[in-house]
């Protein structure tokens, strides 16, 4: 296997053919500034001390990595285990990534950041970190976004940030991204972008890939530790693909196999789905070249997912990479697939997981019976499920109701 850890990316920002920095000249001006800060703090000790001190103090890390016993025992076959990424505080993996970005932000002498949000854990975290730090915070969020995840809504104004429900094209993440980066092209003097996954122009890709890497390392350790042995599959739920790339980024070198589940909606075989390399191909998209759900002449295709925070037409470029290289098996699962998942865990865990986290959850499922009771998958629960409640029981409403029809 050639050794993959640090080789990626090179000056330029690339993973191979993906990833790079295609903006216009408002935009570059930014990125080269932040691409600058980002260069004199990612191996400054003092910088990484004071990072890693908030995540330990203030985020609640490290998170527990605990074995889905009864779980287990009802699929049969290999032992799950789980990465808590749930027990953060704002209950998400994406306080890791705004924790350090937020940190950059300060050593850059901003005074106010943006973000974009799907689900809204991103939108949380960015929230959370401004009323930690003294900042000003906008949050851009798709209208449809805001409807299905109204709580993480509330949380984000209770916390001061300003939320800006974006009515154009699909009115859902990527959208929000647009909003957001045409709103940082004229603002950007005293405001700092908050980018909430591996996706985007570099040095984003990178820097998120950097601050998420936590989780692997956490993981990678605590297993050891526990079984002296490391896991035989991981499993992480791939949207643009931060906590995936978190887990997995410190295993690469490792004999381990690895899926990336990504939101297969109603099925690849249909056009309702977020799927971007089961059911894409390589364009550009935010400033950065990787997989997209795009038609022959490049149009975006309208991504679709029961899960607010996996329903975009693209993924981190780094993933793109991972999947010619055949390193990460991507992998689509259904909505039916997903909600099936969450319930399981709630019945034979007592953990409500986030819909984003209840995919990785169906991709170990589907394979855990089909390995021998000694081998262990390990999977990322990249966030709790108190958001998705009322838009889970909806679902279940309407399912039933079609199945009586």
């Amino acid at each position: 296997m050639n050794k993959l850890i640090g080789q990626y990316p090179d000056a330029s920002g690339h993973f191979g053919p993906y990833g790079g920095r295609f903006v216009g000249e408002t935009l570059m001006s930014a990125l080269l500034d932040v691409e600058a800060a980002w260069a004199s703090v990612k191996n400054d000790p003092a910088f990484m001390a004071t990072y890693h001190a908030l995540l330990r103090d203030y985020a609640g890390r490290p998170t527990p990595l605990d074995c889905a016993t009864r779980l287990s025992d009802h699929l049969g076959g290999a032992r799950i285990w789980l990465k808590r990424e749930d027990c953060t505080h704002t209950g998400a993996h994406k306080i890791n990534n705004v924790v350090g970005q937020g940190l950059l932000a300060r050593h850059m002498g901003k005074r106010r950041v943006i973000a974009e949000t799907g689900a809204g854990q991103h939108g949380v975290a960015t929230a959370t970190i401004a009323a930690r730090f003294g900042f000003e915070c906008k949050v851009f969020m798709g209208a449809e976004d805001i409807a299905r995840q109204a709580p993480n809504v509330r949380r984000m104004e209770l916390l001061g940030a300003q939320v800006i429900p974006v009515q154009s094209g699909t009115r859902t993440l990527k959208d929000a991204m647009n909003e957001a980066l045409r709103y940082w092209s004229s603002a950007s003097e005293d405001t700092f972008y908050v980018i909430g996954s591996v996706a985007g122009p570099h040095p984003y890709p990178e820097m998120v890939r950097n601050f998420q890497r936590v989780i692997g390392d956490e993981a990678r350790a605590r297993f050891l530790e526990k079984n002296n042995r490391l896991p035989d599959l991981l499993v992480a739920c791939v949207g643009g693909g931060s906590n995936a790339i978190g887990l997995f980024y410190p295993f690469l070198d490792d004999p381990c196999e690895m899926i990336g589940a990504e939101a297969a909606g109603d099925g690849l075989d249909t056009p309702r789905h977020a799927a971007s390399i089961s059911g894409g191909s390589p364009g550009e998209l935010h400033g950065s070249i990787s997989y997209l759900l795009q038609n022959d002449e490049g149009q975006i295709h309208e991504a679709w997912s029961v899960s607010a925070g996996l329903d975009y037409p693209g993924v981190g470029p780094e993933h793109a990479l991972l999947h010619d290289l055949k390193r990460v098996r991507y992998e689509g699962v259904t909505d039916e697939e997903a909600i099936a998942a969450f319930q399981l865990l709630c019945k034979y865990e007592g953990i409500i997981p986030a819909l984003e986290s209840a995919h990785a959850l169906a991709a170990a499922i589907r394979v855990a019976p089909q390995r021998s009771r000694n081998e262990n998958i390990l999977v990322c629960l990249s966030g709790r499920g108190d958001k998705d409640l009322d838009h889970v029981t909806r679902y279940l409403k309407e399912a039933k109701g079609r199945k009586s029809e």
